[in-house]
């Protein structure tokens, strides 16, 4: 009897130490992938930062997270020791690593903060999706082209077919604003915890820009119709681009 119940007692022992070992390694399982991937100290933003935020005030809003060396970019700052006096060129958005270039004087960035309206010419503003604003990486004082695609119509012969076409040449961009986005909410880690995202993962532009265009009133009329009934794609567009005359895409055309 008492045989079977030291064995009872040790089984349930040996149980309890399994179990510990098991939580213990998946604790620990984050920890070490980082680890084998050698690395290093990065600021990682986790609340929105307008543009021109000092950097005494950026500091309550950043963290500082271990991430793989291959993951880091490669002005990517691990402190903000030496950035004393700089504000924020842009806004900010969570989960984006702080980059050197992101942090400049201020009196760079009033220079740069918006362009000169040619005269003749009005602004229009609209909203889009990074991937639709080469990636968000556009600034006052980039020239774009304009594309605009429609469902059905653009053409008065084939009123169905979808088609798109570069309508607005080498347009003048005089002001970038982002959204703000929200901070996201943890997810859940592999050993069911709270946790931040992947840190092999790069993290890709979030939120919406707003772009302020100076044109002639009748690409100012293009665009407005455009953001309201069709859809707007910009490429980056400098003076010197080559442009091949106006044509209009179709489906019958992209194996051309």
């Amino acid at each position: 009897m008492k045989s079977r119940l030291i064995a009872g007692l040790a089984a349930v022992l040996l149980a309890v130490v399994g179990a510990i070992l098991v939580f213990s390694y998946a604790q620990g399982a984050d920890q070490r992938a980082v680890q084998n991937l050698q690395p290093v100290d990065v600021l990682v933003v986790k609340q929105p930062i307008a543009a021109g935020t000092p950097v005494e005030s950026i500091k309550a809003s950043v963290a500082t997270e271990k991430l793989p060396g291959a993951a880091v970019a490669k002005t990517a700052l691990g402190t903000l020791d030496n950035s004393a006096g700089k504000v924020s060129a842009v806004d900010l958005v969570p989960g984006e690593q702080l980059v050197a270039e992101r942090l400049i004087a201020p009196e760079a960035l009033k220079s740069q903060g918006s362009s000169k309206v040619p005269a003749g010419l009005q602004e229009v503003s609209f909203q889009l999706e990074p991937q639709r604003v080469i990636g968000g990486r556009l600034a006052p004082g980039d020239y774009v082209g304009v594309f605009i695609s429609m469902d059905k119509g653009g053409i008065e012969a084939k009123p169905a077919n979808e088609t798109t076409q570069l309508s607005i040449h080498k347009v003048l961009v005089t002001a970038v604003q982002r959204a703000p986005q929200a901070t996201p909410s943890p997810q859940p880690t592999a050993s069911g915890g709270a946790g931040g995202a992947d840190p092999r993962d790069s993290a890709l532009p979030t939120g919406s820009l707003m772009l302020t265009v100076a044109v002639s009133d009748t690409d100012a009329s293009k665009i407005v119709f455009a953001t309201e009934f069709a859809k707007i794609w910009l490429s980056k567009e400098p003076l010197d681009a080559k442009d091949g005359g106006p044509r209009i895409m179709q489906r019958g055309d992209l194996y051309k």
